[in-house]
């Protein structure tokens, strides 16, 4: 015990002040694959074949799917010139309220659709503030989201000191964390467990695997065929920023700041 007395006088507070402060550390982490904006075109059916989870479009514009990218980075290293990192977009800035929202370049109408779910969402959440809890399952993930998750638990990022709280039973769960692939394994305990939440519910998909079922995407799609997805997270796996961002947002507590947002 004398230990981590000493050890907690040493290093004080670890706690992040995030989202009352800004923390530098939360846009540090490299982000998903984005589209150069200066890139100079070139892109061809080539390009495509590129990703192994198919999120790179070239029909009639490059586009990269987010949601589908697991950071593997081999579009970046075999085309600079048209591919590049997204700067801190695995922290606070991840989460979507729309699907489309992760699709980049976005496409103007997004904009109307991101507008809409948000207010929806605001709409259904306006009771969840000072006290939320989260129920997460697994669908099929391959544990990386989880490690992710239960940092959330420890002193760094600390979720209790916002009035957020992880319970063991969708009774009393405000939220539904949802990981992995969607498998069909999963999809009735998942739906069930929806069912059991009383409103407002709020469904978040945290990762690329959930989003969109990742490198079994041919097979799987994400777990929006369960249960209705409230707030999209991308990465393989997101950030705790990430993951955490889209709480607040989800439920209100913080004002929306994820992708779409102008």
């Amino acid at each position: 015990m004398s230990i981590w007395v000493l050890r907690g006088l040493r290093d004080g507070v670890v706690t992040t002040r995030w989202p009352e402060r800004p923390d530098e550390y939360a846009g540090s982490w490299r982000g998903p694959a984005a589209v150069r904006p200066d890139s100079a075109g070139g892109a061809g059916a080539e390009v495509e074949r590129l990703c192994p989870t198919g999120a790179i479009e070239a029909f009639d514009r490059l586009r990269v799917d987010q949601g589908r990218c697991i950071l593997c980075g081999r579009c970046v290293a075999a085309r600079p010139d048209l591919f590049t990192w997204s700067a801190g977009a695995t922290g606070p800035a991840a989460a979507a309220v729309a699907r489309q929202a992760l699709v980049v370049p976005q496409e103007p109408e997004t904009d109307e659709a991101v507008a809409a779910a948000r207010a929806a969402l605001a709409g259904r959440t306006a009771a969840l503030r000072r006290s939320v809890h989260v129920r997460h399952v697994d669908a099929g993930s391959d544990g990386s989201e989880e490690w992710e998750i239960q940092a959330l638990l420890g002193p760094v990022y600390d979720i209790g000191r916002l009035g957020v709280f992880f319970t063991a039973s969708p009774r009393h769960a405000d939220v539904l964390l949802v990981t992995g692939a969607g498998t069909a394994g999963m999809a009735g305990p998942l739906r069930t467990t929806y069912e059991g939440m009383p409103d407002p519910r709020v469904v978040i998909a945290v990762g690329t695997d959930a989003a969109s079922g990742g490198l079994l995407g041919d097979r799987l799609t994400g777990v929006a065929g369960a249960v209705p997805v409230d707030v999209w997270v991308p990465g393989s796996p997101p950030t705790p920023f990430g993951i955490l961002n889209a709480l607040l947002i989800a439920t209100g507590i913080l004002g929306y700041g994820g992708k779409g947002e102008r």
